[in-house]
């Protein structure tokens, strides 16, 4: 989600966009008449600012060299405001991307909504069978492709070796386990044990299916948060808080925790294979040996993750498709997944990138593949982006002591039934 990751500015202002974006004349391309791409291609770019959106930057500037006559407009837009951002200038016909770089639980909101161009038998599919399958299936709608898939992730527990070291610990594998494991960090080390994200609900996931929980059940059509496993889970962060286990911030949740764990505050945090590079730059970490990643402590029920990831999409209103699928197609490439992967240590979508010599030797991915084999996929319907809403302001409130565990689960419930028309 990515899942919550917050960015920082935008590159280039979106007052302008109407002057290059896929719904207005300047976009209009298509291939010459010896049969090259042209035309401008307008991607916005949704990735971290500062770390990623280098990275991402330079493949697009990459696929104009190779296509002389396209000119791809980059802008990176702040991930917690790109997916109204491109609903409002999709509604409008002004002003929307040719390309976005959503994450997965959008893609089938902007289908539903007719705001993307199907994908199926275009040159954005091409070798669509090397796709991880559970990365695929994020793209899919009502018998349809409408995205190709980039990048996958899931949630880890990240630990700062020395401090664990300093305090004689391993690292917790079970929620019982992590409060130990804290308690006994503050009382030899003075730190606290881990930074728990009180801003964004997408990091409660992997609690709520530890106790066995989830938000719905799709298929039954039933609203499943307010259950006693959602209960239990609200229950299990709200202690961890309580108990001075862990240390929580009701806003700024990404650059709080960054920062903490970065500069050494608290020991522990809970993050994705997106955040790597930008906790390699923290003093803690200029010996990027220092840095361990483990699976999430396991609840009662057991361990579980999150699946999240992102996916390109093409606006329907592209006056560029041709140039627009091609360019999707070099981003998802299995030569552009091993750069991004290589530079930035996110894991691939297409299945032959992780034989790749210098993918397959990487340490980040040889752990959270496994992670990511077991995670638990969202409900890919479309409002599956707005379940979150709902979700972070009761959870906020929960451990703030605003409310308490059952009347915040019981809260969501009610908002997903209002959402959810006609569901248990």
């Amino acid at each position: 989600m990515r899942r919550g990751i917050t960015a920082t500015a935008l590159v280039a202002t979106l007052a302008i966009a109407a002057t290059a974006c896929g719904g207005d004349e300047e976009s209009t391309g298509g291939k010459s008449s010896s049969g090259e791409l042209t035309g401008t291609v307008t991607w916005w770019d949704t990735s971290t600012v500062g770390s990623e959106d280098k990275v991402f930057k330079k493949l697009a500037e990459d696929f104009e060299a190779k296509h002389k006559g396209v000119d791809v407009k980059y802008v990176n837009v702040p991930f917690g405001e790109a997916q109204n951002k491109f609903k409002n200038a999709a509604q409008s016909g002004s002003g929307a991307p040719d390309v976005i770089r959503s994450e997965v639980a959008w893609t089938p909101e902007f289908a539903d909504l007719g705001y993307l161009a199907p994908l199926d038998g275009t040159a954005a599919l091409k070798d669509e069978k090397d796709f991880v399958p559970q990365a695929a299936a994020s793209t899919k709608y009502n018998g349809k492709t409408y995205a190709v898939p980039q990048v996958i992730d899931s949630l880890g527990i990240f630990y700062n070796k020395k401090l664990f070291k300093d305090a004689g610990v391993e690292v917790p594998k079970t929620i019982d386990e992590l409060k130990t494991v804290s308690k006994t960090i503050k009382d030899k080390t003075g730190k606290t044990g881990m930074y728990l994200r009180g801003d964004d609900a997408y990091w409660f996931l992997s609690f709520l299916y530890g106790e066995g929980g989830d938000l719905v059940d799709a298929k039954g059509k039933t609203v499943t948060v307010d259950s006693p496993a959602g209960v239990k889970a609200m229950e299990v962060v709200k202690d961890l808080v309580d108990s001075g286990a862990a240390k929580t911030d009701a806003t700024d949740g990404w650059e709080n925790m960054q920062a903490a764990f970065k500069g050494g505050d608290v020991a522990m945090m809970i993050n994705g294979p997106w955040a790597i590079a930008d906790t390699y730059a923290g003093p803690q970490f200029k010996d990027k040996a220092n840095l361990g990643v483990a699976p999430v402590p396991a609840g009662s029920a057991g361990q579980g993750a999150p699946q999240g990831g992102h996916n390109l999409g093409v606006y329907a209103g592209s006056k560029n498709l041709d140039a627009s699928y091609a360019f999707v197609e070099y981003m998802s490439s299995a030569e552009s997944q091993a750069k991004i992967t290589t530079e930035l240590n996110l894991l691939p979508t297409r299945t032959s990138v992780y034989s790749q010599p210098d993918v397959a030797k990487n340490e980040i991915v040889g752990f959270f593949k496994p992670v990511v084999d077991k995670a638990i996929e969202r409900p890919w319907i479309p409002e599956t982006g707005s379940l979150f809403a709902p979700l972070v302001t009761e959870y906020t409130k929960v451990l703030t002591g605003q409310t308490t565990p059952e009347k915040g689960v019981e809260a969501t419930g009610d908002s997903y039934r209002k959402l959810l028309k006609g569901w248990k």
